[in-house]
């Protein structure tokens, strides 16, 4: 897999990107690669740690950087939800729930002049 657009740190072996942790040899094919919701599981890290060929200290630095880039932030279920909390204390969900709120549009045009802003138009 290719390396993804946004790159925050390059070391020797490996990258800090937007998707988590790769490879920068391309021939792996992202075999190696840890994505940002696998940064604070221990047990995968070791694993693709202890693969051959793994430049141990350069890995260390890498995931150094992405844990402060990318920090494991635990969810908290709204406490405001009474069925929730009911069902939480039944033992009936153990993972919490995500409300799908929609967020609202922004209109970011203010103070730009209309000539510069990239056209749309609706094909009939």
């Amino acid at each position: 897999m290719a390396l993804h657009r946004d790159i925050f740190w390059v070391g020797r072996q490996w990258a800090v990107t937007g998707a988590g942790i790769q490879a920068v040899d391309q021939r792996l094919r992202g075999v190696l690669d840890i994505a940002i919701a696998r940064l604070w599981d221990d047990d995968y890290v070791r694993s693709r740690r202890a693969k051959p060929g793994v430049n141990a200290a350069d890995f260390d630095s890498a995931l150094t950087v992405a844990r402060e880039r990318f920090p494991n932030m635990p969810f908290e279920a709204p406490e405001s939800d009474p069925i929730v909390a009911q069902l939480q204390a039944l033992g009936v969900i153990e993972a919490p729930v995500v409300s799908p709120v929609v967020p609202a549009m922004q209109l970011r045009a203010e103070g730009r002049l209309a000539r510069f802003l990239p056209q749309w138009r609706v094909r009939r």
